[in-house]
Order: C-alpha cells, then structure tokens, then sequence
C-alpha cells in the first residue's frame, strides 16, 4: 500500500513555501512552529527525501522541495475546488469567495458594490485581498483568489472572464492649466513629459499610454505615483497632469482640490472591467451571477 501525504502536511509545505518562514507559514496555518514544522518533517519522512534545509536565518528548499511545494499548491487547489463544487450545487453564492481587487478599483467601486452585494446574497462572506494587477493575477494562478476584478486589457494566464462595465479616461490637470483647453483633449496636445503615471505593476499605467495613444512610451521620469490619489494632489499642485478613470471621479477623488477635467477627443479611451477566474474552477455559474450583481450595482 503506497502511503500518501496528507492535505494538512501540504498545507504546511505550501505555507512555508509562501512565506518562507517557519513562525509566518505557523501563523498562516494557525497552528505553533513546532506542530509546523513536526508536519514538515513527517512529509520528509513519508516521502523518504530532504524537502526544506533549516538554518537559524533562512529557509532554504531543496530542489525536490521546490517541485514538491508547487505540486502541493496545485494539488490543494484542486481540493479546494473539490469542496467548493459541491457547495456551489447545493447553494451558489454562499459560504466564502476569496476576490481580488486591483487598487485602482477597490477604493473607488466597492463601496458602492458591498452593500448592495450584500443585500442580494446575505450568506455570501467575500473575503477581499487588494494588490497590483500582476500580484493578484499571480495569486489567482496560485490558487489564494477564486476570482479577481480587473481592469482589461491585462495578461492575467489561462482565466476565463465577464466585461462588465467599460471606464472612460478624463484627462485632469490644474484649473489655471486647464481653463484654456477646449471642452475635450485631444492625444496628441497631451504633453507625455508633464504626465504623471503610476509605478510600475499598475495595469492604470499602460492603460493610460494606451489612452493618450503613446503606448510605447515609457519613461521612467513619468512614473511617480502609488496611488491615484498621490497623483491627484500632485496634479493639484500643479506638477504635471494624469489620466482619471470615470469611477474614481464618481467616487468624489477630486473633491477638495482645484483640479479640473476634460474629456479625451476621439474614440473615448477607456478601460474594460472585468471579472475574471480560471478556467478550471468549478465555480463558473457561481462568478456569472456574481459578475451580474456587480454589473446591476455599477448602473444604479
């Protein structure tokens, strides 16, 4: 008889993986180092090899254990769909959904999605984890999100996805850089060296180039901001100018400053929001009646 790991001792290989520290990967179990790490070691024996060298400052896998880690995240994804199948069938949108959000739509998008997400689904508990587009699309890979909401167009992987709103671009600078300007911008008057963008892993940046039809314009003075609000008061002290997607302008970001905005002539720029899962889940029709609860919050 083949003796197999336990999911508990993948879990802990796959927390220590993550973390890469025996007291942080506990902490994320909720269990003590020493149950940790006497769960590691059973794995070792189990399996007959070395998976982790341990040092006083350093964790340090071996080479199987790097394999055997990623194989114990997949293998605990599957798990986890395993379960979440079952309780999609019997009743979808309750128990947990783990959604990722970027930052250039939490702040701005949630408040007004929460409470009326909610009210539809009361026994629907969505646990949210913000980061950057790259972050999170790595952590949906991973399997730590069932789901991410995403500005579009980004490389996220093998993901299936609903469009549920589109989100137009204003131009936004100083009132007394501005009041000259007509009623609408148009690209090629946008002065790429005064424009203010956010760092790097913020799909908003390359949405932004794409918008002001410089996409292959990348200059590293360019970048100075981690948040659209950082560029807002930036702009409002008259230090450039930046791109500002409609749900943000809803949400009241310009509020208090004597920043202005104009509509981009043409086309209308604008960024698809989307919410986007991997195509494995089995979760599929559960995140269709999520998407549209976000899709009916989004036009009230």
């Amino acid at each position: 008889m083949t003796f197999l790991p336990t999911l508990k001792q993948l879990q802990y290989l796959a927390a220590l993986h993550e973390h890469q520290h025996f007291g942080r990967a506990a902490d994320a179990c909720f269990v003590t180092q020493s149950t940790l790490s006497s769960g590691i070691r059973e794995l070792e024996t189990l399996l007959d090899a070395a998976l982790v060298e341990r040092t006083r400052r350093v964790v340090r896998f071996t080479p199987l254990g790097e394999k055997i880690a990623r194989k114990a995240i997949l293998v605990l994804r599957e798990a986890e769909d395993l379960a979440a199948l079952a309780q999609a069938e019997a009743r979808p949108l309750t128990g947990e959904i783990r959604m990722g959000v970027i930052p250039t739509i939490a702040p701005f998008f949630l408040p007004k999605a929460l409470p009326r997400l909610r009210a539809a689904w009361p026994d629907l508990k969505l646990y949210l984890r913000e980061e950057t587009s790259a972050s999170v699309c790595d952590a949906l890979g991973r399997g730590q999100v069932d789901c991410v909401l995403l500005a579009l167009p980004f490389p996220c992987g093998d993901v299936a996805s609903v469009k549920l709103f589109r989100d137009y671009f204003h131009i936004a600078a100083h009132k007394d850089d501005i009041h000259s300007a007509g009623k609408v911008i148009h690209p090629e008057d946008i002065d790429t060296d005064r424009l203010l963008l956010l760092e790097d892993g913020h799909c908003l940046k390359e949405h932004a180039l794409a918008a002001c039809g410089r996409p292959e314009y990348r200059s590293e003075t360019s970048v100075v901001g981690t948040s659209l609000h950082t560029l807002v008061q930036m702009v409002d002290n008259r230090l450039g100018t930046t791109l500002v997607p409609d749900m943000a302008l809803k949400a009241g970001i310009l509020n208090g400053t004597d920043v202005e905005t104009r509509p981009i002539d043409g086309a209308r720029p604008y960024r698809e929001i989307a919410l986007v899962w991997r195509k494995s889940s089995p979760r599929e029709e559960e995140f269709r009646l999520l998407a549209q609860a976000l899709v009916d919050a989004a036009s009230v």
